[in-house]
């Protein structure tokens, strides 16, 4: 690139690419930019010269969703993070999705990217943080490593924001499946206060069930496993035979979706968000599901976007 050139919002980019399937992987924050196959986007991303749009693709991590009032309390230490959505009051999303991350590795059909997080106020904790993406005949993979490069355990959490997409189809048109027996109850700051079962409810996923107008921002939890211990969300339009999966293996038991209806323009409800976590929202202060890093540690998930049903 000419020096003289203005720098892309998102940094460097590398593009990856098999069997007909095409990944853009970015240096800001180290996600998916774009995702297609044969030319048909499966991904609902951005353009080069284009801010980052409601965490479209972003890894977020050292916790997923909102921590409440960005303040916690962890081996006897209270800590107080940045409030990252202030208008709720709320610390969202994690601390590396904004960060420039670094090229480790490169292939024709994979990329490895990495960021090395630093102690700091809120979190005083580093992490080594590394993904491989690769595309081939099933899709879209990221294989994710942490390592707590520290002296102390430390608390983690993580997820994935990607927004799904059915090219021609609308939101409302979409049959979704979420293997979640249960859905959070969530306050005005979109914070968890309670949990209830989903079965016989208009929030039942658990078979295909059309969007329609329902407005989402869930996370579903009591997740049915399959086999391998993982589990699979799919969407599915009228004509059954277009569709895509989105899968996680066993390290993340819980499914966030989001129909986008707090987007501006052309991006509201035009897509939806289907974000595999480890644990659920504000975990630094219930404690659910948070997994503890001991020094040394390294924590390991897989996911991936297949298409088809």
């Amino acid at each position: 690139m000419d020096s003289r050139e203005p720098r892309p919002l998102s940094g460097a980019q590398w593009t990856i690419s098999a069997a007909g399937h095409e990944a853009v992987i970015v240096e800001v924050g180290g996600g998916v930019r774009t995702y297609r196959q044969d030319g048909v986007d499966h991904l609902d991303g951005y353009a080069t010269d284009e801010l980052c749009p409601g965490s479209a693709g972003q890894v977020l991590a050292p916790w997923p969703n909102r921590i409440r009032d960005g303040a916690y309390t962890y081996a006897g230490r209270s800590l107080q993070l940045t409030l990252t959505e202030p208008e709720r009051h709320n610390a969202i999303h994690g601390l590396v999705n904004w960060s420039s991350w670094q090229l480790i590795e490169q292939r024709p059909d994979e990329v490895t990217v990495g960021f090395d997080l630093p102690p700091q106020i809120g979190y005083p904790w580093p992490l080594r943080l590394r993904t491989r993406w690769s595309v081939g005949p099933d899709g879209l993979r990221a294989e994710h490593e942490v390592t707590n490069t520290g002296a102390e355990p430390a608390p983690f959490g993580f997820s994935v924001h990607p927004y799904l997409r059915l090219p021609g189809v609308p939101v409302e048109d979409i049959a979704l499946r979420v293997p979640g027996q249960t859905r959070l109850l969530l306050d005005a700051r979109l914070l968890p206060v309670g949990a209830t079962r989903v079965a016989g409810t208009e929030y039942d996923y658990t078979e295909p069930r059309r969007i329609g107008e329902a407005v989402l921002d869930l996370a579903f939890g009591q997740v049915a496993r399959e086999a391998d211990g993982g589990s699979t969300v799919t969407l599915t339009g009228p004509d059954t035979s277009a569709g895509l999966r989105i899968w996680a293996d066993d390290q993340f038991g819980w499914w966030q979706v989001y129909t986008g209806d707090t987007l501006a323009g052309e991006r509201f409800r035009r897509s939806v968000a289907v974000e595999p976590m480890t644990c659920p929202p504000d975990a630094f202060r219930s404690g659910r599901d948070l997994i503890t890093l001991a020094p040394g540690d390294t924590w390991r998930g897989v996911w991936g976007v297949r298409p088809g049903v």
